[in-house]
């Protein structure tokens, strides 16, 4: 069955290359000066936009359902299983607990002492008021 789902990938991958080559670039207009103007009446009088835009949303659907039923199918096949599972992962020895320093003894940051006849306690509910 798996072979069936390659060959069909492989066709619809070559087949929706070829479509994307031959669908007209944005300045295929300059093309029509040069005599290749007669060529765009193969697929009627407007063109192959529409035709090859079907076509190449069809073959894109296509690549991608058989994408997704050869990555199914493989992975049936090998087991279901993860390369991960094989690999041992060595135990991390765990650090030890640092030991408690004590903390460097530091005077407050450089305020200036108030004099004692300046400071006045703050009665609750007055430090909001002016």
């Amino acid at each position: 069955m798996s072979v069936f789902f390659i060959i069909l990938h492989v066709l619809v991958c070559l087949a929706l290359i070829m479509i994307v080559l031959l669908q007209t670039g944005k300045g295929a207009s300059m093309g029509a000066a040069f005599g290749s103007g007669a060529s765009q009446t193969v697929f009627g009088s407007q063109g192959a936009g529409g035709f090859l835009s079907k076509i190449t949303a069809a073959a894109a659907i296509i690549f991608m359902l058989t994408s997704l039923s050869l990555s199914y199918i493989s992975d049936r096949q090998i087991g279901g299983g993860s390369v991960m599972e094989e690999v041992t992962v060595p135990a991390q020895e765990q650090p030890a607990a640092p030991t408690p320093q004590p903390a460097p003894e530091t005077s407050s940051p450089a305020v200036p002492d108030m004099p004692k006849e300046q400071a006045q306690p703050i009665q609750p509910g007055q430090g909001d008021k002016p």
